[in-house]
């Protein structure tokens, strides 16, 4: 008998191909809202009152002449109708060039280099402090008994409630003019970073550990727990090396959300602990009417708030393959 010739599925690449067509749609998702971002920006910035010329030339304490606010006006291409400044800012948006900042006289693209950096580590230093902190406080805490895990939650449920400006405050009253224990302000050294990140990371944590906990208890009345008790294993391996891996999957998928919250809570951070960064900026270029800078910041962060949610759900997919057949 003639065997007949089919091709056989290889998990593997399904597996793979699932991701790729997942990505793709992620991709077209995240372009859409990078594009409703940048057109919300631009006509919100249009619609504030004040003349974004005056900005161009130094504020309206600077008294510019008649002539030089109209050359002005014609050199950024703002005595043009709205609708062809907003299909020239498309045109340029699209061949990367965010323009000029109008109070510092920068390209936007430099700008950003030169101040991404500092938010980029505090950012990562405020996730990794609050993943730190939701370990400690859930792994150890999960399923020993009611008053330990009522006291628990309601620690997580405090510090999910606390505003990054607040705790800011206190934390700088205490540590930094109280003790003395950490410079009040500054970008410079390990030392000035940590305050601002127990600042940001403390309310995610508190947020991350509610769905953690909750994963985590249900995961410890699963059969294979018993299992691996039975093997003579301690109560921290089991939880480390067998229930941890198996209840970090809500984490996980909040870490993209987590992204976003820190980068946007780095604004209060970076002015209230004078930090440079793009928070920063973009406080001074909103005050400044800086145009090109607010739009070029706000671009940058929804596009690292689109990554981040893509990388974390195709890792979702991975870890999970289930899910693949869910969304298949």
């Amino acid at each position: 008998m003639k065997p007949t010739s089919r091709a056989v599925n290889d998990p593997r690449r399904e597996r793979w191909a699932a991701l790729g067509r997942r990505a793709a749609v992620r991709l077209g998702g995240g372009a859409l809202v990078l594009w409703a971002v940048a057109t919300l920006t631009f006509f919100a910035l249009r619609l504030m009152p004040g003349d974004p010329v005056l900005a161009i030339l130094g504020g309206p304490s600077s008294n510019p002449t008649p002539e030089a606010i109209e050359a002005a006006r014609i050199e950024y291409g703002l005595d043009k109708p709205l609708a062809v400044q907003y299909l020239l800012y498309l045109w340029r948006l699209l061949h990367g060039d965010l323009g000029v900042s109008y109070a510092q006289h920068l390209p936007v693209t430099r700008v950003l280099a030169e101040q991404g950096g500092a938010t980029l580590q505090l950012t990562l230093a405020a996730l990794l402090l609050a993943w730190l902190l939701v370990l400690l406080l859930t792994v150890v805490t999960a399923g020993r008994g009611r008053l330990v895990g009522g006291l628990a939650s309601l620690a997580e449920t405090l510090s999910a409630s606390l505003p990054h400006f607040w705790l800011g405050v206190m934390l700088l009253a205490v540590f930094a003019f109280g003790l003395r224990w950490f410079p009040p302000a500054g970008s410079d050294g390990l030392a000035s970073l940590v305050l601002p990140a127990f600042a940001l990371a403390i309310p995610l944590a508190g947020f991350i550990a509610q769905v953690t906990r909750e994963s985590l208890e249900l995961t410890l009345e699963q059969p294979f727990v018993l299992t691996a008790r039975t093997r003579g294993l301690s109560d921290l391996a089991v939880r480390f090396r067998h229930v941890l891996r198996h209840a970090l999957l809500p984490g996980v998928s909040l870490s993209g959300w987590a992204i976003g919250a820190l980068i946007s809570g780095a604004v209060v951070c970076e002015v209230i602990f004078s930090r440079k960064g793009v928070g920063r900026q973009l406080y001074q270029a909103v005050q400044t009417q800086d145009m090109p800078l607010v739009i070029g910041i706000s671009l940058v962060v929804a596009a690292s708030y689109v990554l981040a949610n893509i990388l974390v759900d195709l890792l979702y997919q991975w870890i999970d393959p289930r899910q693949q057949e869910v969304t298949a």
